[in-house]
């Protein structure tokens, strides 16, 4: 019998994408050519003391890690590192060179709210992370390479392969940073467009899967509020407020031309599914179901 892959199945199911975005505030990207395994930190050809040290911090800090890798590119001599912060207020990235792997243990990026400065430099320019992680998901490899391949000829200075992001079903996913944004169903033909779009500040709801420094409701909460408002800058729109009243959740944004909005979702689960394409068991994702969108500084006339 053959097996469907987890992102056919998400596709045939028409699963919405909106508020599915990995949350993560601060990332810490380590140049790793090679094979990943099946899961990075514990699998990838990396000295056993420093996965442990990566594995370690990450989790007591809740920085991401990630291991990167130019599209074809297996050696390298001097490993780049990038500390990347998505604070919606003011997102930044930094980049260095190692020496010793070892290093990266030592940098002050393993907090929310250090400053990485020491040791790395400022970055100007973006970063475009793409899941091609076969061995942790046969869909990010089959879908994610080809749009690696079409980012690495369009944008060859901006573009890196990485592992395991998170959304395995919504493959070919992509990240765009420092903002933290993520999409999905990415093909080879759309992910040039997608990237050029965020270069100049804007944003494709088509493939959206939300900001990944936003609570899962409040990504999926914007994306309601910018297809109202054919908003697509990635600064039109800024969280001011968030409330829980399960199953209710009420998200307010301020708009950069003035004005603020509520919305207003409701959460509940999916149908059972595989989420994976290796997953052994059904989960049930939560949905997110629009009640209401009201602008909340009108004037009565």
């Amino acid at each position: 019998m053959t097996t469907v892959r987890c992102a056919v199945r998400s596709a045939l199911l028409d699963e919405p994408m909106a508020g599915t975005a990995s949350r993560v505030r601060r990332y810490l990207l380590l140049e790793m050519p090679g094979p990943w395994g099946v899961e990075a930190l514990r699998d990838a050809r990396l000295p056993a003391d420093l996965k442990r040290g990566l594995r370690r911090r990450s989790r007591a800090s809740r920085v991401r890690v990630l291991l990167i890798r130019r599209f074809r590119v297996r050696t390298v001599s001097r490993p780049r590192v990038f500390v990347v912060d998505t604070n919606p207020a003011q997102p930044a990235a930094w980049e260095g060179r190692l020496i010793d792997l070892h290093e990266v243990l030592d940098l002050d990026a393993w907090s929310a709210t250090a400053d990485p400065s020491s040791g790395l430099t400022r970055r100007g320019e973006p970063l475009f992370l793409v899941c091609t992680h076969g061995r942790h998901d046969p869909c990010c490899a089959e879908r994610g390479r080809p749009v690696a391949r079409a980012l690495s000829a369009a944008y060859p200075e901006q573009t890196w392969e990485c592992s395991h992001m998170g959304g395995d079903r919504f493959a070919g996913n992509l990240l765009c940073l420092p903002h933290g944004i993520s999409y999905g169903r990415v093909t080879a033909e759309d992910a040039a467009a997608i990237a050029g779009g965020y270069l100049l500040g804007r944003l494709d709801l088509a493939h959206l899967r939300g900001r990944g420094s936003y609570p899962f409701a409040a990504q999926a909460a914007e994306w309601h509020l910018r297809a109202k408002l054919g908003l697509t800058g990635v600064n039109d729109l800024v969280l001011t407020g968030h409330h829980i009243d399960l199953p209710d959740v009420t998200t307010v944004f301020a708009t950069a031309a003035g004005g603020s909005w509520s919305v207003q979702m409701r959460i509940s689960d999916a149908p059972p599914q595989r989420l994976t394409c290796h997953a052994t068991r059904m989960l049930e994702p939560p949905r997110f179901q629009l009640l209401q969108v009201g602008r909340l500084d009108t004037t009565p006339t």
